[in-house]
Protein backbone atom coordinates (compact mmCIF):
# COMPACT_ATOMS: atom_id res chain seq x y z
CA UNK A 1 0.00 0.00 0.00
CA UNK A 2 1.24 3.39 -1.14
CA UNK A 3 0.72 6.41 1.52
CA UNK A 4 -0.47 9.61 0.60
CA UNK A 5 1.27 12.84 1.76
CA UNK A 6 -1.50 15.12 3.13
CA UNK A 7 -0.88 18.71 2.50
CA UNK A 8 -0.58 19.81 5.75
CA UNK A 9 0.32 23.73 4.91
CA UNK A 10 -2.13 25.81 6.17
CA UNK A 11 -3.60 28.87 3.94
CA UNK A 12 -2.60 32.40 4.86
CA UNK A 13 -5.64 34.44 5.62
CA UNK A 14 -5.11 37.85 5.25
CA UNK A 15 -6.25 40.09 8.03
CA UNK A 16 -7.82 43.57 7.33
CA UNK A 17 -8.35 46.27 10.25
CA UNK A 18 -11.93 46.76 11.45
CA UNK A 19 -12.27 49.97 12.85
CA UNK A 20 -13.81 50.04 16.33
CA UNK A 21 -17.46 51.44 16.81
CA UNK A 22 -18.41 53.23 19.80
CA UNK A 23 -19.09 51.16 22.91
CA UNK A 24 -22.11 49.80 23.75
CA UNK A 25 -24.15 51.05 26.39
CA UNK A 26 -24.68 49.06 29.30
CA UNK A 27 -28.49 48.41 29.52
CA UNK A 28 -28.40 48.75 33.69
CA UNK A 29 -26.95 51.66 35.36
CA UNK A 30 -27.60 52.92 38.59
CA UNK A 31 -28.30 56.48 40.31
CA UNK A 32 -25.07 55.71 42.55
CA UNK A 33 -22.32 54.61 39.98
CA UNK A 34 -19.95 57.62 39.00
CA UNK A 35 -19.73 59.02 35.76
CA UNK A 36 -16.31 57.51 34.06
CA UNK A 37 -14.19 60.39 33.10
CA UNK A 38 -12.41 60.85 29.67
CA UNK A 39 -9.00 60.21 30.04
CA UNK A 40 -7.78 62.62 26.90
CA UNK A 41 -6.01 65.44 28.17
CA UNK A 42 -5.04 67.95 25.54
CA UNK A 43 -4.78 71.23 26.89
CA UNK A 44 -2.21 70.89 29.88
CA UNK A 45 -1.85 74.02 31.19
CA UNK A 46 -0.71 74.47 34.96
CA UNK A 47 -0.53 77.50 36.71
CA UNK A 48 2.25 78.31 39.42
CA UNK A 49 0.26 80.27 42.14
CA UNK A 50 2.82 81.97 44.52
CA UNK A 51 3.72 85.29 46.89
CA UNK A 52 6.53 87.11 47.59
CA UNK A 53 7.17 87.92 51.30
CA UNK A 54 5.71 90.95 52.55
CA UNK A 55 1.99 90.64 51.45
CA UNK A 56 -0.77 91.23 54.06
CA UNK A 57 -3.35 88.86 55.46
CA UNK A 58 -5.55 90.26 52.84
CA UNK A 59 -3.41 89.36 50.25
CA UNK A 60 -3.32 86.28 51.22
CA UNK A 61 -6.68 85.49 51.27
CA UNK A 62 -7.02 86.44 47.87
CA UNK A 63 -4.24 84.49 46.85
CA UNK A 64 -6.58 81.64 48.40
CA UNK A 65 -9.39 82.33 46.82
CA UNK A 66 -8.15 82.73 43.42
CA UNK A 67 -6.25 78.98 43.76
CA UNK A 68 -10.22 77.71 44.88
CA UNK A 69 -11.55 78.88 41.62
CA UNK A 70 -8.38 77.42 39.44
CA UNK A 71 -7.85 73.50 39.72
CA UNK A 72 -5.33 73.23 37.47
CA UNK A 73 -3.10 75.46 39.21
CA UNK A 74 0.36 74.45 41.58
CA UNK A 75 0.91 75.60 44.71
CA UNK A 76 5.03 76.93 46.32
CA UNK A 77 6.27 78.35 48.93
CA UNK A 78 6.90 81.93 49.21
CA UNK A 79 10.16 83.62 47.66
CA UNK A 80 12.24 85.53 49.41
CA UNK A 81 12.83 89.46 48.45
CA UNK A 82 16.48 89.22 48.18
CA UNK A 83 15.76 86.89 44.79
CA UNK A 84 15.25 88.17 41.42
CA UNK A 85 12.85 87.42 39.13
CA UNK A 86 14.27 85.29 36.65
CA UNK A 87 13.71 82.53 39.61
CA UNK A 88 10.83 82.08 38.54
CA UNK A 89 11.01 80.43 35.32
CA UNK A 90 13.53 77.59 36.95
CA UNK A 91 10.99 77.22 39.86
CA UNK A 92 8.29 76.78 36.81
CA UNK A 93 10.21 74.46 35.37
CA UNK A 94 10.59 72.10 38.25
CA UNK A 95 7.19 72.21 38.92
CA UNK A 96 6.35 71.44 35.58
CA UNK A 97 4.17 74.61 34.91
CA UNK A 98 3.95 76.71 31.90
CA UNK A 99 1.95 79.93 33.31
CA UNK A 100 2.73 81.77 36.69
CA UNK A 101 0.99 83.70 38.86
CA UNK A 102 2.78 85.73 41.36
CA UNK A 103 2.16 88.01 43.99
CA UNK A 104 3.77 90.51 45.04
CA UNK A 105 4.02 92.95 48.14
CA UNK A 106 5.54 96.32 48.60
CA UNK A 107 5.54 98.41 51.96
CA UNK A 108 2.75 96.09 53.44
CA UNK A 109 -0.25 97.83 51.30
CA UNK A 110 0.85 97.63 47.70
CA UNK A 111 -0.22 94.40 45.41
CA UNK A 112 1.47 93.74 42.48
CA UNK A 113 0.23 90.85 40.64
CA UNK A 114 2.91 89.28 37.70
CA UNK A 115 0.93 87.05 34.86
CA UNK A 116 3.90 85.47 32.66
CA UNK A 117 4.02 82.80 30.40
CA UNK A 118 6.88 80.24 30.99
CA UNK A 119 9.41 80.61 29.62
CA UNK A 120 9.20 82.35 26.10
CA UNK A 121 7.01 85.33 27.45
CA UNK A 122 4.90 87.37 27.48
CA UNK A 123 4.61 88.68 30.98
CA UNK A 124 2.34 91.62 32.27
CA UNK A 125 3.04 93.05 35.63
CA UNK A 126 -0.86 94.70 37.36
CA UNK A 127 -1.27 96.61 40.56
CA UNK A 128 -4.31 95.12 42.13
CA UNK A 129 -6.63 97.61 43.22
CA UNK A 130 -10.19 97.35 45.94
CA UNK A 131 -9.72 93.90 46.74
CA UNK A 132 -12.72 91.91 48.29
CA UNK A 133 -12.28 88.59 49.38
CA UNK A 134 -15.25 85.91 49.69
CA UNK A 135 -15.19 85.76 53.28
CA UNK A 136 -15.79 90.11 53.29
CA UNK A 137 -18.45 89.92 50.90
CA UNK A 138 -21.25 87.22 52.06
CA UNK A 139 -22.63 86.51 49.00
CA UNK A 140 -25.25 84.52 47.93
CA UNK A 141 -23.61 82.71 45.09
CA UNK A 142 -22.47 79.62 44.98
CA UNK A 143 -20.37 76.91 42.76
CA UNK A 144 -18.99 74.12 43.45
CA UNK A 145 -15.36 73.16 43.31
CA UNK A 146 -13.23 72.69 40.47
CA UNK A 147 -15.94 73.36 37.90
CA UNK A 148 -15.43 75.12 34.87
CA UNK A 149 -15.99 79.02 34.42
CA UNK A 150 -17.09 80.41 30.89
CA UNK A 151 -14.67 83.32 30.31
CA UNK A 152 -16.72 86.83 29.63
CA UNK A 153 -14.33 89.55 27.99
CA UNK A 154 -15.76 93.23 27.34
CA UNK A 155 -15.61 94.04 23.50
CA UNK A 156 -13.40 96.55 24.72
CA UNK A 157 -10.60 94.18 24.53
CA UNK A 158 -10.88 93.76 20.76
CA UNK A 159 -10.16 97.39 19.69
CA UNK A 160 -6.41 98.01 20.77
CA UNK A 161 -3.44 95.46 20.54
CA UNK A 162 -2.36 95.37 24.12
CA UNK A 163 -5.79 94.70 24.94
CA UNK A 164 -5.84 91.82 22.87
CA UNK A 165 -2.74 90.46 24.33
CA UNK A 166 -4.19 90.43 27.79
CA UNK A 167 -7.08 88.96 26.63
CA UNK A 168 -5.20 85.66 25.15
CA UNK A 169 -3.27 85.69 28.55
CA UNK A 170 -5.97 86.20 30.64
CA UNK A 171 -8.05 83.08 28.86
CA UNK A 172 -4.80 80.79 29.39
CA UNK A 173 -4.24 81.19 32.78
CA UNK A 174 -8.17 81.62 34.23
CA UNK A 175 -9.42 79.18 31.46
CA UNK A 176 -9.37 75.45 33.42
CA UNK A 177 -8.67 72.91 30.44
CA UNK A 178 -11.08 69.94 29.59
CA UNK A 179 -11.02 67.04 31.07
CA UNK A 180 -8.55 68.25 33.64
CA UNK A 181 -8.17 65.33 36.33
CA UNK A 182 -9.02 68.07 39.43
CA UNK A 183 -12.25 69.41 37.66
CA UNK A 184 -15.81 68.83 37.35
CA UNK A 185 -17.17 68.53 33.46
CA UNK A 186 -19.67 70.83 33.68
CA UNK A 187 -20.00 74.63 33.73
CA UNK A 188 -21.96 76.14 36.62
CA UNK A 189 -20.17 79.91 37.29
CA UNK A 190 -18.77 82.97 34.79
CA UNK A 191 -15.71 85.12 35.21
CA UNK A 192 -16.17 88.29 33.70
CA UNK A 193 -13.49 90.69 32.81
CA UNK A 194 -14.66 94.32 32.27
CA UNK A 195 -12.58 97.71 30.82
CA UNK A 196 -13.33 100.49 32.41
CA UNK A 197 -11.27 103.66 33.54
CA UNK A 198 -8.15 101.84 31.65
CA UNK A 199 -8.63 99.61 34.32
CA UNK A 200 -9.27 95.91 34.30
CA UNK A 201 -12.26 94.24 36.35
CA UNK A 202 -12.83 90.78 37.86
CA UNK A 203 -16.30 89.75 38.59
CA UNK A 204 -17.21 85.76 39.61
CA UNK A 205 -21.10 84.97 39.00
CA UNK A 206 -23.21 81.63 39.12
CA UNK A 207 -25.02 80.32 36.90
CA UNK A 208 -28.91 80.13 38.59
CA UNK A 209 -30.86 79.46 35.47
CA UNK A 210 -30.74 79.02 31.73
CA UNK A 211 -32.49 82.39 30.98
CA UNK A 212 -29.57 84.24 32.15
CA UNK A 213 -29.63 84.15 35.68
CA UNK A 214 -26.97 85.39 37.82
CA UNK A 215 -25.86 85.68 41.09
CA UNK A 216 -21.71 87.22 42.16
CA UNK A 217 -19.96 84.48 44.12
CA UNK A 218 -16.97 86.38 44.83
CA UNK A 219 -13.85 87.64 45.42
CA UNK A 220 -13.32 90.99 44.06
CA UNK A 221 -10.71 93.38 42.59
CA UNK A 222 -9.34 95.52 39.57
CA UNK A 223 -6.11 94.90 37.52
CA UNK A 224 -4.49 98.11 37.09
CA UNK A 225 -1.99 96.76 33.63
CA UNK A 226 1.51 98.69 34.27
CA UNK A 227 3.90 97.41 31.75
CA UNK A 228 3.76 94.73 29.02
CA UNK A 229 6.72 92.58 28.68
CA UNK A 230 8.68 90.64 25.95
CA UNK A 231 10.17 88.06 27.82
CA UNK A 232 8.80 85.76 31.08
CA UNK A 233 9.49 88.57 34.22
CA UNK A 234 11.92 90.42 32.04
CA UNK A 235 12.99 91.53 28.53
CA UNK A 236 11.93 94.48 26.11
CA UNK A 237 8.92 96.76 27.06
CA UNK A 238 6.08 95.91 24.63
CA UNK A 239 3.81 98.74 26.17
CA UNK A 240 3.27 100.71 29.06
CA UNK A 241 0.77 102.52 30.47
CA UNK A 242 0.58 105.91 30.52
CA UNK A 243 -1.98 106.88 32.74
CA UNK A 244 -0.82 104.57 35.55
CA UNK A 245 -0.21 106.24 39.22
CA UNK A 246 1.85 104.65 41.32
CA UNK A 247 0.42 104.50 45.14
CA UNK A 248 3.29 106.08 46.37
CA UNK A 249 3.12 108.69 44.23
CA UNK A 250 -0.60 109.21 44.76
CA UNK A 251 -0.10 109.23 48.43
CA UNK A 252 2.04 111.77 48.16
CA UNK A 253 0.33 113.94 46.34
CA UNK A 254 -2.65 113.46 48.94
CA UNK A 255 -0.42 114.70 51.39
CA UNK A 256 1.06 117.40 49.46
CA UNK A 257 -2.98 118.38 48.36
CA UNK A 258 -3.91 118.68 52.31
CA UNK A 259 -0.83 120.67 53.38
CA UNK A 260 -1.41 123.28 50.74
CA UNK A 261 -5.12 123.63 51.70
CA UNK A 262 -3.57 124.23 55.62
CA UNK A 263 -1.25 126.58 53.82
CA UNK A 264 -3.67 128.32 51.80
CA UNK A 265 -5.89 128.73 54.89
CA UNK A 266 -3.31 130.32 56.78
CA UNK A 267 -2.48 132.92 54.21
CA UNK A 268 -6.03 133.75 53.55
CA UNK A 269 -6.30 134.65 57.56
CA UNK A 270 -3.31 136.63 58.01
CA UNK A 271 -4.45 138.61 54.73
CA UNK A 272 -7.32 139.11 56.53
CA UNK A 273 -5.45 140.15 59.45
CA UNK A 274 -3.41 142.26 57.98
CA UNK A 275 -6.38 144.44 55.65
CA UNK A 276 -8.76 145.02 58.23
CA UNK A 277 -9.71 148.23 59.24
CA UNK A 278 -8.49 150.15 62.27
CA UNK A 279 -6.59 152.58 64.02
CA UNK A 280 -6.97 156.42 64.71
CA UNK A 281 -7.43 156.90 60.70
CA UNK A 282 -11.19 154.52 61.16
CA UNK A 283 -12.69 156.39 63.82
CA UNK A 284 -14.18 159.09 61.76
CA UNK A 285 -16.69 161.74 62.83
CA UNK A 286 -20.28 160.47 62.42
CA UNK A 287 -22.63 162.43 59.93
CA UNK A 288 -24.81 162.88 62.64
CA UNK A 289 -22.65 165.60 64.67
CA UNK A 290 -21.76 168.06 61.11
CA UNK A 291 -25.09 169.56 61.38
CA UNK A 292 -26.00 169.73 64.77
CA UNK A 293 -26.01 173.68 66.29
CA UNK A 294 -24.85 177.01 64.69
CA UNK A 295 -22.33 176.10 61.54
CA UNK A 296 -20.21 179.44 61.87
CA UNK A 297 -19.65 178.99 65.22
CA UNK A 298 -18.10 175.68 64.54
CA UNK A 299 -16.35 176.96 61.87
CA UNK A 300 -14.72 179.76 64.61
CA UNK A 301 -13.71 176.60 66.64
CA UNK A 302 -12.01 174.81 64.09
CA UNK A 303 -10.41 178.20 62.79
CA UNK A 304 -9.07 178.40 66.75
CA UNK A 305 -7.92 174.44 67.04
CA UNK A 306 -5.87 175.21 64.15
Amino acid sequence: MTKVKKNLKRKRVQLTEVEPGPEPLPTVRYSDQPIEKKRKWTNKQRVLIFATRGINHRDRHLMEDIKKLMPHHKPEAKMERSKTLSVVNEMCEMKNCNKALMFEGRKKQDLYMWLSNVPNGPSVKFLVENVSTMAELKLTGNCLRGSRPLLSFDPTFETEPQYKLLKELLAQVFGVPKHHPKSQPFFDHIYTFCILDKRIWFRNFQILSEDGAVAEIGPRFVLNPVKLFSGSFGGVPLWENSHYVSPARYRQQVRLDAKSKYVNRVQQKAHAEATRPGGAGYKLTPLEDIFRGDNVKKAGELKKKK
